[in-house]
């Protein structure tokens, strides 16, 4: 598929996945980008997006779009987590079938498997076992839109389905101690310690399970990679109809959070608060057929880390000069 040609519309263009898809099909030559901020387009109303979708009229959908957080803001907004999701896949899938749209890639979670299914998980794992308690509102929102797709192929044959991708960060991240994923609230507890000259920095649980993490701008080179080269039917022959989209970089907590010590440039200790819940002992994906499909990650755990805090520090700076 030539996607240069195509009228294009990144669902959450403004986050951190939808971002980086958005640089990648620019570098690609996709100059038709369909972008709207959730101030101007509100996806849990029905009738506004199936307004957008009739008037916009895009050929391909990335829906990138969701509630997220970590483990502190999935066990503080759980009815919030499976409401917003649910209903924004929900209204865009149903307007994507009813407009059209040749193609729709929905972005699922690693949060869709089991918390004790085997390691490396593969696609067949799906619902095979209980989802990890503190991320299951999330989870079963994601497992729905994943369903939806898979469905609407098999009724109405949209070549609709999901991308599975491991732990994320980069670029355009969400920093926010209260509902961030792991490596942005390191990133930023370490720098804060730094900067106060702070002696300890306080890491929630026992530091032991293990973590594959992926940057987001190689998620984004995978997307741009199965819309040009892996439909719904190339699923079905490899009897999956979703993709895992991983790394197999993997690290212990206690070693991401040394890394990130070091890559921020703080020099104190580093004190476990094993009051504070662990989640899923591992989580390591299966991406053997995205693989064999032809893409593979390219950026290594540390670069992206680098890459990472070098963006944070520019934002902080951007935004200081913006309230000076």
């Amino acid at each position: 598929m030539d996607l240069s040609r195509k009228r294009i519309y990144i669902a959450g263009s403004s986050g951190m996945v939808g971002s980086a898809v958005t640089r990648a099909l620019r570098q690609k030559g996709c100059k038709d980008l369909v972008l709207r901020r959730s101030s101007e387009l509100d996806l849990r109303r029905q009738v506004a997006v199936e307004k957008f979708f009739a008037d916009e009229k895009p050929e391909i959908v990335v829906l990138a779009a969701a509630r997220v957080g970590g483990i502190l803001a999935n066990s503080t907004y759980r009815a919030d987590f499976i409401y917003e999701n649910l209903v924004i896949e929900t209204n865009v899938i149903e307007a994507a079938r009813r407009s059209g749209v040749e193609k729709l890639i929905f972005l699922g979670s690693s949060m869709v498997y089991p918390a004790d299914c085997p390691q490396p998980i593969d696609e067949g794992s799906l619902l095979t076992g209980d989802f990890e308690p503190v991320n299951e509102p999330y989870a079963i929102a994601k497992v729905a839109g994943l369903k939806l797709c898979e469905n609407y192929y098999r009724q109405y044959g949209c070549n609709f389905y999901t991308a599975i991708p491991t732990n994320l960060y980069g670029e355009n991240d969400n920093f926010d101690l209260t509902s961030s994923h792991v490596i942005p609230a390191l990133i930023r507890k370490f720098h804060d310690a730094k900067t106060s000259e702070a002696t300890t920095v306080e890491v929630w649980g026992t530091g032991s399970p293990k973590r594959e993490f992926l940057y987001a701008d190689d998620l984004a080179d995978a997307i741009v990679f199965l819309l040009e080269n892996v439909d719904f039917r190339d699923l079905v022959d490899t009897g999956v109809y979703h993709i895992n989209v991983g790394s197999g970089i993997e690290a212990s907590i206690k070693e991401l959070a040394e890394m990130i010590a070091r890559t921020v440039g703080f020099t104190g200790s580093i004190a476990f608060d094993t009051t504070k819940p662990d989640g899923a002992p591992r989580k390591l994906l299966d991406h053997s057929r995205i693989n064999k499909f032809g893409w593979s990650s390219k950026t290594d755990l540390e670069a992206g880390l680098r890459s990472a805090y070098e963006w944070y520090l520019a934002a902080r700076a951007s935004e200081a000069g913006v309230r000076g």
